[in-house]
């Protein structure tokens, strides 16, 4: 017999398929995000007082995926101000586990460094200055994920295509199956043409493009297309990855 729970999740189950179908709904959501490009929408929320530069929706997206995985291991590349790496280390905090949170960016700026330093969540994190591309880096992530069990990979921080393949395939084999591979801004291939002007990024090159040209040779992964569906509102269309069971 089916409980209550059971035939809750099946409704909301439902309920994702069809917004993945609502063509109204989806142009709404388009308009709506061109709009808080525009004006930084993103840049209005803080976590545990670090601005996290994200949009909620993938905020709650992350956590479900995290209580779902139970990593011990979360690699990011791309700090900036810290938000989202104090947001890991205090999911990794409530799993109760020995979870660290390891962060890649290229400059990581004395005022953000500070502030992360001297954050309660800090005890979680360590934090590896230099390219994300560059392979001395990655041998240094490498060894730092050694005997780790379950481990989720965010990639957020150059956004050419080039760039971000390069790190698919540099730390695509770090993570686990059943766990995470997940790619911000992929929205950027969804934007009009020219949109971001005075970035590198734009139309067939960015973080999207990059992740359609890894699946032609990875299929150990696959998009999971439900959270994109659930979200709508989301940075990340088609860049939550799945390693395969």
């Amino acid at each position: 017999m089916i409980n209550e729970i059971q035939r809750f999740m099946q409704e909301k189950n439902e309920l994702i398929k069809k917004q993945g179908i609502n063509k109204k709904f989806q142009e709404a959501t388009r308009l709506w995000t061109e709009e808080s490009i525009k004006s930084k929408y993103s840049y209005n929320f803080l976590w545990m007082g670090l601005p996290i530069i994200q949009f909620p929706q993938d905020i709650l997206a992350m956590q479900e995926v995290i209580w779902h995985v139970q990593p011990d291991l979360i690699i990011e590349t791309g700090i900036a101000h810290g938000g989202s790496l104090i947001f890991y280390a205090s999911m990794l905090e409530l799993l109760g586990n020995n979870g660290q949170a390891l962060g890649i960016d290229i400059d990581i700026r004395e005022h953000n460094r500070a502030e992360i330093e001297k954050h309660p969540m800090f005890k979680r994190i360590t934090m590896i200055e230099g390219s994300s591309v560059d392979e001395k880096i990655a041998r240094q992530v490498c060894d730092f994920a050694r005997n780790k069990k379950q481990i989720l990979v965010v990639l957020d921080s150059m956004h050419t295509h080039e760039h971000v393949l390069k790190e698919l395939e540099l730390y695509s084999t770090l993570v686990t199956k059943g766990s995470y591979l997940v790619v911000f801004d992929t929205i950027i291939e969804d934007m009009p043409e020219n949109f971001f002007p005075d970035r590198a990024w734009g139309k067939g090159n960015n973080p999207k493009s990059a992740v359609y040209e890894f699946l032609k040779t990875h299929d150990e992964f696959e998009i999971h297309k439900d959270i994109k569906n659930k979200l709508l509102i989301t940075v990340a269309p088609d860049g939550y990855l799945k390693r395969k069971d």
